[in-house]
């Protein structure tokens, strides 16, 4: 058992073949730190392992990070939205992230690995279990790699790896089973998430698995601050037996109280055996705002090649809007067995 870590640089924490490394599910044991959470800045509950501003940092072995989190603590449906309201009221009022603080009693369900604003990350082979909120969250990072980890959370919001404002990202050889999306590119939220103004972009996955999720590979909602060249390869998208399965492959997200420009995208060697929705998905009007947010984003250059789907009800579903067309898609696909 162990409260929260924090990393320093030039440290590696590494879990030796069948251990297990189980975190308190007591938020007071988490003292408030500088986080991004659902895109917008604040001071909240540490992530369970986190670091700030440092340089070379690793997370490796074969072994088990297990968060711990239930029904009966972190993934509470009884948990108030109270907090969320007076967040978005701060982002409103224009209220600096430095006096944006939850203290202890308050605040949100934290990542479980957050690098913030760090340099030289490396995240290999261990397992992830049990996660209270996202589940792999670098902010304001660059130059990350995520390898061969093997993320199975079924939470609420458990999200399985979500690159967030992050440049130089290579995500590699790794298996999700989540309760949200698999992958997510990210830039945040809204207002907030356009003040920062920090983009990510020069993302590679590759030969990645994905057992269960909403999608494979979304980019938003959270983007408002845009994301390009986002390079996807060699993925295989496959229901287990009694498994809930994953909606779509490819997901693109965004609205018009979101702005930012997504493109440069490209996807290719995708092979589908089950999606639950449409293989690929992409709408400018996700929870679209009842009048027009008046942030119309900017969707251009996708391309999906070589994509082979065996069960999907559809194939491709594109919801866009005049004010925010979907520009310059292309896909093709191939036979499967």
């Amino acid at each position: 058992m162990t409260g929260p870590i924090r990393l320093r640089s030039n440290v590696e924490l590494h879990l030796s073949a069948g251990a297990t490394l189980r975190f308190r599910t007591d938020p007071a044991a988490y003292p408030i730190v500088r986080t991004r959470w659902q895109g917008i800045e604040c001071f909240s509950h540490s992530p369970l392992i986190y670091a700030y501003d440092e340089a070379d940092l690793a997370i490796t072995g074969t072994g088990t990070l297990d968060g711990g989190a239930t029904t009966d603590n972190w993934w509470s449906s009884t948990r108030p939205r109270t907090d969320w309201e007076r967040l978005l009221r701060m982002v409103e009022a224009n209220v600096p992230v430095e006096d944006r603080i939850f203290e202890p009693g308050h605040g949100f369900r934290p990542s479980f690995i957050q690098p913030h604003t760090s340099r030289r990350v490396r995240i290999e082979d261990v397992r992830i279990v049990n996660a209270p909120m996202w589940v792999v969250h670098p902010v304001f990072c660059t130059d990350v790699l995520v390898r061969g980890i093997t993320v199975d959370s079924l939470g609420p919001n458990n999200d399985g790896c979500n690159p967030d404002s992050c440049e130089n990202v290579v995500i590699t050889g790794c298996s999700f089973t989540t309760g949200d999306d698999c992958i997510a590119v990210k830039s945040g939220r809204d207002a907030d998430g356009r003040r920062v103004g920090r983009p990510s972009r020069n993302i590679l996955i590759e030969d990645c698995r994905f057992t269960a999720g909403h999608g494979a590979l979304t980019i938003g909602s959270e983007a408002s601050a845009g994301a390009s060249g986002i390079h996807a390869r060699d993925l295989h998208i496959t229901t287990p037996a009694g498994g809930s399965g994953v909606d779509h492959a490819l997901r693109i997200k965004t609205n018009s109280s979101r702005g930012g420009v997504i493109e440069h995208v490209t996807v290719e060697n995708v092979v589908v055996d089950a999606v639950t929705t449409s293989a690929i998905l992409i709408t400018t009007r996700h929870a679209e705002p009842e009048q027009f947010g008046g942030h119309a984003p900017v969707v251009r250059d996708i391309t999906v090649t070589n994509l082979a789907v065996r069960s999907a009800p559809r194939t491709v579903e594109i919801h866009d809007s005049p004010q925010a067309p979907v520009e310059s898609f292309t896909l093709t696909t191939s036979e499967t067995p």
